[in-house]
């Protein structure tokens, strides 16, 4: 590892107990890591220069199934926060990459590297910025109410509320007790990679077309990390039909800033994220 200019750790949001029936994340020990980070063929040629390992996260303690509201989130922060704090305390890395679209314990993950000199991205923080470059204003497609109005705070948090057009729900949940009967994007997935007709494929096409010509938007980026293998459908689809638009998803923004806060040299300024006690303080903080 030592001979890589890049030397990241990638740290799941969560992952589920190995006898959960609910897809999503397991510890799955014995797995090359290549088969257990999410996205990996649309994001591995932005790996070839990097010296990577991964962590599955913090089993998810509230139950046996994916993280979607702000309680679940909440719930899968602290665990997340202690791996942090360990792989920065090896020494091993140069950057930390969080998984997941809902960034639990970024902001935490931020002041926390900062003393030790290290980076850490996450994915919706780095899609932000990443459209803000490209465009005026994005859109972000989603599922699941209650993960739209957690994503809606994490747009106010990154100050992005004037770049986004917009969030655009699919109508799809991630499976959980008591609900068995819903709609599986699951599903919809292994139809897209099987070259079949895919209607999560067609409901995210339409609903960032209504964002372009609707709201706006000149960007096509996603919330949940579960959407993130929509990129490519998405963008062949909208460039077939003649819209000149990007379209982002948020692990290769969060490996890209990675190794851009390595190349200069920075993590977060120390005002932003001060330490427990800075020679120098404001004496306000002004908004």
């Amino acid at each position: 590892m030592a001979d890589s200019k890049y030397r990241f750790l990638f740290v799941s949001a969560f992952c589920l107990p190995e006898d959960s029936p609910y897809p999503g994340p397991k510890r799955r020990e014995g797995v090359p890591k290549e088969e257990r980070l999410q996205n990996y063929p649309n994001i591995k040629h932005l790996l070839e220069d990097v010296d990577w390992d991964m962590h599955p996260g913090p089993e998810t303690p509230y139950g046996n199934w994916t993280v979607e509201n702000r309680q679940e989130f909440l719930a899968v922060a602290p665990g997340r926060i202690e791996i942090v704090r360990e792989a920065c305390e090896s020494g091993r890395y140069n950057a930390i990459i969080l998984e997941g679209g809902g960034e639990p314990g970024f902001m935490e993950a931020r002041e926390l590297t900062r003393r030790y000199g290290i980076p850490v991205t996450s994915c919706a923080h780095s899609q932000m910025h990443f459209a803000s470059i490209l465009g005026n204003k994005f859109v972000v497609i989603d599922f699941s109410d209650v993960h739209n109005m957690y994503y809606h705070n994490l747009v106010v948090q990154h100050r992005m509320t004037d770049r986004c057009a917009s969030i655009r729900n699919l109508g799809y949940y991630h499976p959980k007790p008591y609900y068995n009967d819903e709609l599986s994007f699951h599903d919809e997935q292994r139809k897209a990679f099987d070259g079949e007709q895919s209607e999560g494929v067609d409901r995210a096409v339409a609903e960032a077309v209504s964002a372009i010509e609707e709201d706006g938007a000149d960007v096509v980026m996603f919330g949940c990390s579960g959407s993130f293998w929509l990129k490519p459908f998405v963008e062949e689809r909208l460039h077939e039909m003649g819209w000149e638009v990007p379209v982002l998803e948020g692990y290769g923004c969060a490996i890209e800033l990675a190794k851009m806060m390595v190349d200069y040299g920075v993590t977060v300024s120390g005002l932003a994220f001060p330490s427990d006690r800075p020679e120098k303080r404001p004496r306000k903080i002004v908004f």
